[in-house]
């Protein structure tokens, strides 16, 4: 998106949004190895993942503040804007009309046709969905017990959700709110998810048995694949060809053939790989180690970290804009008020 139309799109966008109550220190950047930059500001604490509004012009990003066995004291969506990381708004998620505990949130994904948020409140087994324009709470679907990650395919009008805690992968439509398909794995323990929008074929990482569980619309039953050791996320190639798992428990990511079904390249780039995402339509994708606080440029198709970008303390969580802007969360804890940060990333060419 050009410069002009960011700064059109924001200008109606903070006409409508809540004033910003959230302080910032943007830090100076750090120049990787091979030339990449990346820029930290502290927003929150409890930040998880982050997602960005093309036609808002806007990154989103859920924080829930409170470890299990710990009750959340505290949630909400964090409006920002996606240059200066400054933050427009802040909206508290509402209470569980169940049990009166806080609908914690923390997977996300943007629905830009319909203007949208889709989130995970993955402890209170259910899913939410927000106007982007007010930031107002429009609707909380139950059923989804662990949802964990949560994808719009808005060419079908549909949402999908990771449900850790059955062993589902479970759709919604995204104009009604209403459950439309739900795939079900049998001791299976959905976690990543990623949906390929020109053939609606879905993919979630099963991370109990190390594998892909692959869902396409016109198959009854979903096609098991294999991966690394611990896949926790999952991102497809811009051919929809390939899928990309971060592998927590190998510490590296996995390049997996979807035609043969197979695993054709392991990469190790760090501890604790966490979350990670293709850059462009190129065969680079970002992993993010939490364990080692980096983020690994990897080359998929020669197998060679081409460079590893230092972050703050235990990144959680990366999202990609565009072709070269990446923005990620971490749960440092780092800042002035023990917030955790938001990154963006410039990937260098």
């Amino acid at each position: 998106m050009s410069s002009l139309n960011r700064r059109v799109h924001r200008t109606a966008a903070r006409a409508a949004a809540l004033a910003a109550c959230t302080a910032f220190t943007l830090t100076e950047p750090a120049a990787a190895a091979a030339g990449s930059t990346l820029k930290s500001a502290p927003l929150a604490p409890g930040l998880y993942q982050s997602a960005y509004s093309e036609r808002n012009d806007v990154l989103w990003a859920t924080s829930s503040v409170g470890q299990p066995p710990a009750p959340v004291t505290d949630s909400g969506l964090v409006r920002l804007d996606p240059d200066t990381l400054e933050v427009e708004a802040t909206y508290p998620t509402p209470l569980d009309g169940s049990d009166d505990t806080i609908e914690a949130a923390y997977g996300i994904d943007v629905d830009d046709e319909h203007n949208t948020v889709w989130v995970t409140n993955t402890r209170n087994d259910s899913i939410a969905v927000y106007s982007q324009r007010m930031g107002r709470h429009l609707a909380t679907v139950p059923g989804v017990a662990h949802a964990r990650e949560i994808v719009v395919d808005e060419k079908r009008d549909t949402v999908w959700a990771t449900a850790f805690g059955t062993g589902s992968v479970v759709a919604f439509n995204t104009r009604t709110y209403k459950e439309t398909r739900r795939v079900t794995v049998e001791g299976s323990g959905p976690t990543g998810l990623a949906v390929n929008e020109r053939t609606g074929a879905v993919h979630a990482t099963d991370f109990t048995h190390d594998r892909i569980i692959r869902i396409t619309p016109g198959s009854s039953e979903p096609r098991l694949l294999p991966t690394g050791d611990g896949p926790l996320s999952i991102a497809l190639s811009a051919n929809g060809r390939t899928a990309y798992t971060a592998d927590q428990g190998a510490g590296g990511v996995s390049v997996v053939d979807l035609r043969k079904g197979a695993v054709v390249r392991s990469i190790a780039t760090g501890q604790g790989a966490k979350s990670l995402a293709p850059v462009g339509r190129s065969a680079r994708v970002l992993v993010v180690n939490r364990l080692d606080g980096s983020v690994s440029v990897v080359d998929t198709r020669s197998g060679a970290v081409k460079e590893t970008i230092a972050t703050n303390a235990l990144p959680n969580h990366v999202h990609m804009s565009d072709a070269s802007t990446a923005f990620l969360l971490d749960k440092s804890a780092a800042g002035p008020n023990g917030e955790d940060h938001v990154s963006r990333i410039d990937v260098a060419g």
